[in-house]
């Protein structure tokens, strides 16, 4: 049987890519294809990866900066020959659910959550400072997008929600129905803390607007308490100038050094709506507690009053107030990890091959004449 991926991109690395892993580990030979892949800011191992970028890896800086050519990502996913794959599996947070499949190959999507600057386009664009003149003029194409997504949605056999709260937008944004498969957590990688932790408060993030990590550096300016971030993004300079004293970046960090990180934080926080979020998951694998923003994904994982607590005002007072909440409570290392076991990789990729064996032995459900 030949087998295709398709992912959105591959120029940065987050939760979404690894969910591309655990599914490239159940299918190593398939090929990925992606509208553009940077090898210098992707873990070294894609390298051995047969990886197959579209046009859109010619354009001049289109690594650093994929947003400007938001125009072609339709051209380009629809450009993928897939005619001899007899499945195909997309990993999708905006356009590789897209693309197209033979008439006779199942095409199942795992889907992190249909576009998010096409269906939530006006907080996309206040979180990331769009000039007001470029959001009139975005607009028209926005309305196109929108109206493409939802055609296009009908290429996909099988959806598959990385939460319920995802599973909701597929209804709400494709009228399609959808299996809840959350995201891998390696709880093998991670080893468990003790009661006794560091005293820094941690978070681990792509440095980009809409994960609200202003909100923490701000909260952190009112409180005698270390926050160490690590992660970079485009967002990290503009961070850094209103960051306190007590507020650490540390860049990107080595997977190896991951574990310890989060071992060593005395609590993990969470700040951003997410469509479910790795990060709190794998700080629990290590027994680390999780203050969260108690909104999406956050409110499927973490456990209030055993292993986290939560804050429900997205603001700089809400969250430091939630820290003293949590400093004035205990939490057993166990408890956390017993919940991230919950999400153990194994039983991503057992739910996965179920699915999909599933889907091959039913066959294609789509229309022979997909939009």
């Amino acid at each position: 049987m030949q087998v295709a991926i398709v992912h959105d991109w591959l120029n940065q690395y987050g939760g979404a890519e690894r969910v591309l892993e655990a599914l490239h580990a159940l299918y190593p030979a398939a090929p990925v294809y992606a509208a553009m892949y940077g090898p210098q800011v992707m873990p070294p191992a894609y390298r051995s990866w047969d990886i197959r970028p579209s046009f859109m890896q010619r354009l001049p800086g289109v690594i650093g900066h994929h947003q400007v050519y938001l125009l072609l990502y339709p051209r380009a996913v629809e450009s993928y020959d897939l005619s001899a794959y007899d499945l195909v599996i997309s990993t999708s947070s905006s356009f590789a659910h897209a693309a197209i499949a033979a008439p006779h190959a199942p095409h199942v999507c795992y889907c992190h959550n249909p576009m998010r600057f096409g269906w939530n386009y006006d907080e996309y664009v206040r979180h990331e400072r769009v000039p007001v003149l470029a959001r009139g003029l975005l607009q028209p194409f926005i309305r196109w997008l929108r109206s493409w997504d939802r055609r296009t949605a009908a290429r996909v056999d099988d959806w598959i929600a990385n939460s319920r709260n995802v599973a909701g937008r597929i209804r709400q944004y494709y009228g399609r129905e959808s299996v809840v498969i959350p995201p891998p957590v390696d709880v093998s990688r991670f080893h468990l803390a003790g009661p006794g932790a560091g005293d820094y408060y941690l978070i681990l993030s792509r440095l980009i607007p809409y994960k609200r990590i202003d909100v923490a550096v701000q909260a952190f300016a009112g409180l005698d308490r270390p926050l160490w971030i690590a992660g970079s993004g485009r967002a990290r300079a503009e961070l850094e100038a209103i960051a306190p004293q007590n507020v650490r970046f540390l860049g990107r960090v080595p997977d190896e050094d991951v574990p310890g990180l989060y071992a060593g934080c005395r609590a993990f926080i969470f700040p951003g709506q997410e469509d479910l979020g790795i990060t709190p998951l794998e700080a629990m694998a290590a027994g680390r507690p999780v203050i969260a923003y108690a909104a999406g994904g956050a409110l499927e994982t973490v456990i209030e009053g055993e292993t986290g607590v939560f804050f429900r005002e997205q603001t700089p007072e809400a969250l430091a107030a939630a820290i003293r909440e949590f400093e004035a409570q205990e939490f057993d290392p166990a408890a956390a990890r017993r919940q991230a076991e919950r999400f153990d990789i194994n039983s991503f990729q057992a739910q996965i091959s179920a699915l999909v064996d599933q889907c091959l032995e039913r066959g294609v459900r789509r229309p022979l004449h997909t939009p």
